[in-house]
């Protein structure tokens, strides 16, 4: 267990394990679930739903490898998604690139929570069972995960959900995701922090106080310490978020869903 991050070797692998990779020069991390058999189900920036436009800005913060799918000469069904679906199977060595390999970890104390510098390393909440776990990713990888947002609904609030079945019920703020509220708890920290400057003529009285508040910003928006969270079922996920336009297209998506990709 690392301060920053929690870096880990291929053999140290478990299928239902949430993994993740810096890009960019660690700018930010792409978040999946390995599933077995060097394969990660993971979710990407593609193109929006309702429009069938492609978003963008979404996808200006991930390489260019993630949304030009290219022949894998290891797995044949490297890369498998359903049309419309940001959802995709892929391989270990493509999910990683040329990046490290870190595993997110669940159940973690306060102190250490607090302790991690950099958000989107670990969360308080506890994991399911692993088969729970992959049920949950092989499931969104026939039926998508709706529109990827960067704040709301992004790569790590797809892993984070499929290890622990937990949803906001607010729609207005914040995600799962603990990178994006470190991305929106640093500069409010320093926003806060700054009329401190008044009373502390120290600068590193005034670095203290805006990390704290840094810190306590990204806990209060863990889900292991928020109230506005609700288990949801995988199959139910459509009908909560508002994916599907009838219910009862849900009910027969329970019914006519089977894997088609051998794990």
């Amino acid at each position: 267990m690392g301060l920053l991050t929690h870096r880990v070797e291929r053999s140290e692998l478990k299928p239902g394990d949430h993994i993740y990779t810096y890009r960019a020069l660690f700018t930010y991390s792409h978040h999946g679930i390995f599933v077995g058999g060097s394969k990660v189900v993971h979710f990407r920036p593609e193109r929006n739903l309702n429009s069938g436009s492609e978003t963008s800005a979404d996808s200006d913060l991930y390489d260019s490898t993630l949304n030009r799918p290219s022949p894998c000469s290891i797995f044949p069904d490297c890369g498998f998604k359903q049309p419309n679906s940001g959802v995709a199977l892929v391989c270990l060595d493509c999910f990683l690139g040329k990046g490290s390999l870190h595993c997110f970890e669940y159940g973690v104390a306060p102190s250490v929570f607090l302790a991690k510098v950099r958000g989107g390393t670990c969360t308080t909440a506890a994991s399911d069972p692993p088969d729970t776990v992959i049920h949950r990713a092989m499931y969104l990888l026939q039926n998508g995960f709706g529109n990827y947002d960067v704040f709301q609904n992004n790569c790590e609030d797809f892993a984070m959900y499929c290890k622990t079945g937990l949803l906001i019920m607010d729609k207005t703020g914040v995600g799962r995701s603990g990178q994006a509220s470190s991305f929106i708890g640093a500069p409010l920290a320093a926003i806060l922090s700054s009329p401190l400057k008044l009373l502390m003529p120290s600068p590193v009285g005034v670095a203290t106080v805006t990390a704290g508040m840094y810190c306590m910003s990204r806990y209060a928006t863990d889900i292991g310490v928020r109230t506005d969270v609700i288990k949801v079922a995988v199959e139910d996920l459509a009908v909560n978020l508002g994916w599907a336009d009838h219910p009862e297209e849900v009910a027969d998506d329970r019914e006519t869903s089977t894997p088609l990709i051998a794990i």
